[in-house]
């Protein structure tokens, strides 16, 4: 991993072990690299299993593997390569995702459908079937690893490990729920983003699970971006063991549902907003809010405009003030917004109202407020109840350098 994000975490979080779940990392040598970069992680029998993909229409044999794998309910194991994402490689790409299945199935004596394989990494080049074996031959036999280097395994231009965990109470169980997270780049949400894989010991069918995973998607992994590009590969599982011992749950109804549902929220939003602070080049956390928008999806979408547009994300970079660039970005996004009710705000200072500068305007304040790590940026469209909040990053020349030699 290269130089730490200056808005990472100050340290891997403690994360509990989740009964039935078992993380080992190997060497496979994808790229020319000093680190492992193949993750195995071994999920007691009857484990259930939720999913949710990206909708980017040049996705990987992963994804479309995956895509038909979940409506199974059931996950035995999951392989994540690191370097190559095995999209835009045809038959041989998928060829090679089959005889990873079929390798970790042989091993598990499970059925090959309950093997899943995400891949991250360049694209257009087929990951070799050599290396595959090879890698996930020694990562089978690898003594058992900490979160933490699970989570460094599944990073390529990550600056930091990321984690995070939260428990909930079942009836008399105390269940826990953990998970990690890769992405820096090629971030925008589109059902899902990135690699992101959670894991419980609670008992939950599968239909429930992927009910709760695709709800918490929304605030969390699709509320994020750093640079618009939706990748080939995003891919967000969750895997509940069943290992806690409570009463399996079926419907939102079941005692403890709300609250197992609460823990997964938690661990997902912590999860995309730590992507975000390690955004490529990112030197600021920008919290975008919209509030008085026709409705939440048209808020939403303002929001995304404003989060995903260049010249706002520079000049937030710059530490400038220009609140037009917000203007702008709000009446690019194709929604319902009236200039003279729209106001502007960074972090608790309104800059615009009713369509014009607000009396008095002090931009001291607001310099001050962009001169720090997290930036708030809000706009009020005056219009209805409809509200969003997304998450983004500034856009440096950082990004340009990590993005011009990428394949290097």
């Amino acid at each position: 991993m290269t130089t730490r994000s200056p808005l990472a975490p100050a340290a891997f979080p403690s994360l509990p072990e989740i009964a039935g779940v078992t993380r080992r990392v190997a060497r496979a040598q994808y790229k020319n690299w000093d680190r492992c970069d193949l993750t195995y992680v071994e999920l007691a029998p009857g484990t259930t299993v939720a999913g949710v993909f990206t909708r980017n229409v040049c996705c990987s044999s992963e994804v479309e593997l995956g895509r038909e794998q979940v409506k199974g309910g059931i996950g035995r194991a999951l392989i994540v390569n690191a370097g190559n994402s095995n999209a835009f490689t045809g038959y041989r790409g998928r060829e090679a995702v089959e005889q990873i299945m079929e390798q970790v199935a042989g091993h598990l004596g499970c059925d090959a459908r309950e093997v899943f394989v995400s891949s991250t990494g360049v694209i257009g080049v087929p990951l070799p079937k050599d290396k595959a074996r090879a890698g996930v031959e020694a990562a089978l036999t690898a003594e058992p690893c900490s979160w933490e280097a699970a989570a460094e395994t599944i990073g390529t231009t990550d600056t930091f490990p990321k984690g995070s965990a939260a428990s909930a109470i079942i009836g008399d169980k105390t269940v826990h729920v953990a998970g990690i997270v890769k992405g820096s780049g090629m971030i925008a949400p589109d059902m899902a983003t990135m690699l992101g894989y959670i894991f419980t010991d609670a008992a939950v069918a599968p239909a429930l699970l992927q009910d709760m995973l695709s709800e918490a998607t929304g605030g969390s992994f699709n509320s994020i971006t750093v640079d618009s590009d939706t990748s080939t590969s995003d891919t967000v599982l969750l895997f509940a063991t069943g290992q806690a011992g409570n009463a399996m749950l079926t419907t939102r109804d079941d005692p403890g549902a709300d609250a197992l549902h609460a823990a997964i929220r938690s661990v997902a939003l912590d999860l995309a907003q730590q992507v975000v602070r390690d955004g490529e080049g990112a030197s600021k956390f920008i919290e975008v809010q919209i509030t008085g928008a026709v409705s939440d999806d048209s808020a939403k979408r303002v929001a995304l405009a404003i989060a995903n547009s260049p010249l706002v994300k520079t000049a937030i970079a710059g530490e400038d003030a220009n609140w037009g660039r917000v203007v702008m970005a709000v009446g690019k996004a194709g929604e319902p917004a009236d200039r003279d009710r729209l106001a502007i705000r960074f972090g608790d200072h309104w800059v615009a109202k009713d369509g014009l500068p607000v009396d008095g305007y002090d931009e001291a304040p607001v310099a001050a407020h962009l001169k720090g790590l997290e930036i708030r940026v809000g706009a009020d469209l005056g219009l209805g109840e409809g509200r969003a909040t997304v998450w983004t990053c500034d856009l440096t020349h950082g990004y340009i350098s990590i993005n011009a030699d990428y394949r290097s």
